[in-house]
């Protein structure tokens, strides 16, 4: 029973620290771009220059 009474508190810390982190990723724009970042992931990066001696 003493278990419970850290295990209680500390899992409603976390919560509310989780809680906290979602709702500051909202108000800073976090989510505003979701599309942008996935063509990006599918974007084909420029061919790199080969290097003189390699």
């Amino acid at each position: 029973m003493t278990s419970l009474a850290w295990l209680i508190p500390i899992a409603l810390f976390l919560g509310g620290l989780g809680l906290a982190g979602f709702i500051w990723a909202l108000r800073s724009g976090q989510y505003e771009d979701l599309d942008g970042a996935a063509w990006r992931a599918l974007e084909d990066d420029p061919p790199e220059k080969p290097r003189p001696g390699v």
